[in-house]
């Protein structure tokens, strides 16, 4: 069912005196496969108007790029089950917590890039400073989704990796919708997030991010990854 919340989420928010509903769309379990411009066509198109913007998270474009491996094709190097160890895992997500999520994270950013990070962020926390690693590590490894009991299978043992030429994704996804139809590709968890790609302004990206903020979709079994932002 299209917009219904999210249970413990609210369709509506107000952000600098402006108010705004938050649409999640419900679809169903997206597969290695899938055309992602179907599943815009099918779930998507009839809702979004004039006007709005139409959030797409990260993960679904990036199964339908085939960016999805299973954990048990993933051989780990020494060096990721070494630094997995020191990766704080969060309720919300594994993150680079597991030897398998560090071992892509090495594949898609580089390990000079990775050993950098993860020195650079063992110092800073040593007097109080967290979040260098993912700073210098940057986006591709911040994207990097692990399973966790939560998710829906067959995600809850694999590792997606974060989508190829994001802004690339949202122009052509924004053709396939009504005029006016702005699109942004999220990266958004209970923790925060981050637009990877869009049609928007950076302002206008900056006010997504606030209407966001609280993670409208979900982190679980809710099986909503599009979702519509409206003015109202």
């Amino acid at each position: 069912m299209t917009g219904v919340a999210n249970e413990g989420k609210s369709l509506d928010v107000e952000i600098d005196g402006a108010s705004y509903r938050r649409i999640p769309i419900r679809t169903r379990v997206v597969m290695p496969g899938d055309d992602l411009d179907d599943i815009i066509r099918e779930y998507a198109l009839e809702h979004a108007v004039t006007g709005d913007t139409l959030f797409v998270t990260e993960k679904i474009v990036a199964i339908t790029q085939g960016r999805s491996y299973a954990v048990s094709e993933i051989q780990p190097r020494k060096l990721a089950l070494f630094l997995s160890r020191y990766v704080t895992r969060t309720p919300y997500g594994i993150g680079l917590g597991m030897p398998e999520t560090m071992e892509m994270a090495l594949r898609e950013c580089g390990t000079p890039r990775i050993l950098f990070a993860a020195a650079v962020s063992a110092v800073t926390k040593a007097f109080g400073r967290s979040g260098d690693f993912y700073r210098i590590a940057g986006d591709r490894a911040r994207a990097i989704d692990g399973p966790t009991s939560g998710t829906i299978p067959p995600y809850n043992s694999a590792v997606v990796l974060g989508p190829e030429r994001p802004r690339e994704v949202a122009q052509h996804l924004k053709t396939l919708l009504a005029p006016g139809v702005e699109v942004a590709v999220v990266d958004i968890n209970d923790l925060g997030g981050n637009i990877l790609g869009s049609t928007l302004s950076k302002t206008d990206e900056k006010t997504l991010l606030a209407v966001l903020r609280d993670n409208p979709l979900g982190q679980g079994h809710q099986s909503t990854p599009l979702g519509i932002v409206r003015a109202v």
